[in-house]
């Protein structure tokens, strides 16, 4: 009986593996928008606007972690109609995030543009990271969406998902810093 209690308290491998990755991810996004923060009190900085699309995109996340959640929780639950409409809704929302997150970038882009302007410079390299962190994220939210609705597949661990919302919980929270420090920093 401790046996098992002991093994039910040991964190599944692939989720450690996952929050190593969160681990490194945030520590170089601190590097990242600490050298932004460094370079552009050196002077030669170019101010720019924060799309509306940005704000919108804000909402989209949110709303896509929290219908991320429901998603958990009635597969937990055994509830399987509610988790395929609350991961179809999570995808839905995921992609308009990505597609409100491209229209931003793209706006920003139009505002800056390349020459030798230093913050382009700056905001194009987090804008890349950024971007390969969205791409990861929707990919696995359209293997969780796949998933949830084949027939040869049986779910009956909550492990996939779980890992899928966390990085997607990561991707949420990712932004809303990047927001801000937009935000804060332009």
């Amino acid at each position: 009986m401790a046996e098992t209690s002991a093994q039910r308290k040991k964190i599944h491998p692939q989720k450690f593996a996952m929050w190593i990755a969160i681990g490194s991810i945030i520590m170089m996004f601190g590097g990242l928008t600490s050298g932004y923060i460094v370079r552009k009190s050196q002077g030669n900085w170019q101010q720019f606007d924060l799309p509306i699309e940005f704000y919108i995109s804000t909402v989209a996340i949110v709303l896509s972690s929290f219908t991320l959640m429901l998603a958990v929780r009635s597969f937990k639950q055994r509830n399987m109609q509610l988790h395929r409409n609350m991961v179809t809704f999570t995808l839905i929302l995921g992609l308009a995030f990505t597609f409100l997150q491209y229209f931003g970038f793209a706006d920003l882009y139009n505002q800056l543009r390349w020459g030798n302007n230093v913050s382009f410079q700056y905001l194009i390299v987090i804008v890349l990271v950024h971007a390969l962190h969205i791409i990861g994220g929707v990919v696995a939210l359209f293997i969780l969406f796949f998933r949830t609705f084949s027939r040869k597949t049986k779910m009956y661990s909550s492990t996939g998902l779980e890992i899928v919302g966390t990085y997607w919980h990561f991707v949420d929270i990712l932004w809303i810093y990047l927001f801000l420090f937009f935000v804060m920093n332009r």
